[in-house]
């Protein structure tokens, strides 16, 4: 497992009894996690009785978020240099999945080194790319990017994330789009990437009520974003927080795609968050990358 273990603004505190304690700066969370179901002695542990929020889900779907201790509507959170607003969001969110962070660093280091070592302009395409970790790590170090996403609420945030990043200025588009009909229209155009970035919702609508569903979705999105890969491509990166998709299938299907037309190798594991009261990983889903 791949583990985001620099955050100093977040932390997993504890996790029992399907919930998670975190620490959002100075801000106590509490959220539901169906994975968790291992119970500790999480009574003994104050921190749980001293929250700020829980968030409870209704047994007819959805939730709600209930207030235990007063909190701003928004605050802001740092990783490293990258600055985030969080705030408390509808389906247990907050605009922000702290695990992606080793995702971020390891797209940050391979854009630095080929920066390093060819002096070329790094080309990402960021699809289904929310409140922008991604895009923001990719332009700290040094890249040009492609932020789409079709909720036109998240692409204001991540514009606002760029500003308290201090990345207004940085080279970045930010195209609210249903992502199949972007790299449609880019295979058209004729532009080609050096990273390529998704992370697909398993159900989900767009601007137009395109309808989404990961299963029946992927496997030609994947096809076409190739199309998309400079033939010096560095990376296409997949994330998914679907369960019937194992890192085995993701590594498959991104060896059956890319590999005979690239080269290259496909590779896939979970990634996860480091508890503090055990000292144990929390999984938080999977990322399969395809890598020069």
């Amino acid at each position: 497992m791949r583990i985001a273990n620099g955050w100093e603004d977040y932390e997993l505190l504890d996790c029992s009894d399907g919930e998670r304690l975190e620490r959002w700066g100075e801000i106590l969370l509490i959220r539901p996690d169906p994975q968790v179901i291992w119970k500790t002695e999480k009574r003994k542990n104050p921190l749980w009785r001293k929250a700020h929020a829980c968030y409870y889900r209704s047994p007819t779907g959805g939730g709600r978020w209930e207030l235990q201790r007063k909190l701003p509507e928004d605050w802001v959170i740092r990783y490293g240099e990258l600055r985030f607003g969080v705030k408390l969001m509808g389906f247990k969110h907050t605009g922000l999945f702290p695990e992606q962070a080793v995702n971020w660093e390891h797209m940050a280091s391979l854009i630095r080194r080929q920066r390093r070592s060819a002096g070329n302009p790094v080309r990402v395409l960021n699809l289904f790319a929310y409140t922008g970790g991604a895009t923001l790590s990719c332009l700290a170090a040094g890249a040009s990017v492609v932020h789409v996403d079709a909720a036109r609420g998240m692409v204001l945030r991540a514009r606002e994330n760029a500003s308290l990043s201090a990345l207004r200025e940085a080279p970045v588009r930010w195209i609210v789009e249903d992502c199949i009909k972007f790299v449609q229209r880019e295979i058209r155009r004729g532009n080609l990437y050096d990273i390529i970035i998704m992370d697909p919702p398993s159900y989900g609508r767009g601007p137009n009520a395109e309808v989404w569903k990961l299963e029946q979705e992927l496997c030609g999105l994947i096809e076409l974003s190739a199309k998309l890969l400079h033939p010096d491509a560095l990376l296409l990166l997949l994330n998914s927080y679907t369960t019937e998709f194992s890192p085995a299938v993701m590594r498959y299907l991104l060896s059956s795609v890319l590999v005979p037309q690239l080269g290259g190798e496909a590779s896939a594991d979970e990634i996860g968050l480091p508890v503090s009261a055990t000292g144990l990983v929390l999984p938080c889903g999977s990322t399969a990358m395809w890598e020069r």
